[in-house]
Formats: C-alpha cells, structure tokens, sequence
C-alpha cells in the first residue's frame, strides 16, 4: 500500500511537472490591481486588452471601450480620490471568467462628475466579474452601492 501511495504521488508530481496547470485568470487580476493602486497606469496594457469593454450601472453615461478610455477613466477617478486603493477579499476563477468582491477605499478630494469634493473618506464594498482573453482583462462587469457612497461622502442625507 505504501508503495502505491508513494508511486502515485510521484506520478502526479511528474506530470505536473511536465504539463504545468493553466491560468485559472486571477493573477492577471492580481496584476491589474496592482497597477492601478501603484499609479501605474502606463502599464495597463500588460493586463487589460486594447478593446476592453467596461459595464456598470453604477457609473451611467460612462463609456469604456478600448484602454485609452479604461486609463481616462481610472485618471479622472484617481484626480477625485487621489489616495484609493482596491483590497481584494475574495478572488477567483475559471481561466475565461475571474469574479471578484472587493473593497474601494480613499478620501475624496476632488469633484467626482457633479459632486464637489468633501475631503470625507468612503470605503465601498464592490463586486466584479472579469472576462480573460488572451491573458489580459478583456470585458468587466462591476457593480457597487452609490447611494451609501454619496451617504458616506456628505453628498445626500442619510435616510431618517
């Protein structure tokens, strides 16, 4: 019995070796983040496709498209919450398909579209759904609660 067991574990560790797993997408994820939490952005393309598609009902009238309007659209977030950072919390994925629950947080120190800057700090909880292609973020999906953000931002009055 010994003998199967220790066989089989070096059968398995053998083809391993020779045929290493896929990636299941979440270091390419990894990488984004990073990226983008570092001011990094002109490395984007080392983990975003140049015809990423962005969609997120929580930032309408937002059209992201290719990596020139991804990089605009993290700038312009970046000059309203200069200190952000996205933690991740939990990551997972398939290879085609990365989800994603994570958690944005920094102090708004600039106008985000027509509300002022507050100096007030926000930490959003958010979820995403990340399609791979070709190694690199082809497609998001992300969604987020704006009402508790604005509520924490002094932008709209809690509710009674």
């Amino acid at each position: 019995m010994k003998c199967r067991l220790v066989l089989l574990v070096f059968v398995i560790a053998g083809c391993s070796a020779e045929h290493p797993q896929p990636s299941d997408g979440t270091d390419i994820v990894k990488g984004m983040t990073e990226v983008i939490n570092a001011r990094e952005l002109d490395r984007l393309g080392e983990f975003v496709a140049a015809d990423i598609i962005r969609h997120s009902g929580a930032t309408p009238g937002v059209t992201v498209t290719n990596l020139d309007e991804f990089r605009a659209f993290l700038e312009a977030d970046i000059a309203s919450v200069p200190d952000s950072v996205q933690t991740i919390d939990v990551l997972f994925g398939n290879g085609e398909y990365v989800g994603v629950r994570a958690r944005y947080s920094g102090t708004q120190q600039g106008p985000m579209g027509s509300f002022p800057a507050t100096g007030k700090p926000v930490e959003i909880a958010f979820v995403g759904l990340l399609r791979i292609e070709e190694d690199k973020v082809a497609e998001i999906w992300v969604e987020w609660d704006n009402l508790g953000a604005l509520i924490a931002l002094g932008h709209i009055p809690p509710p009674q």
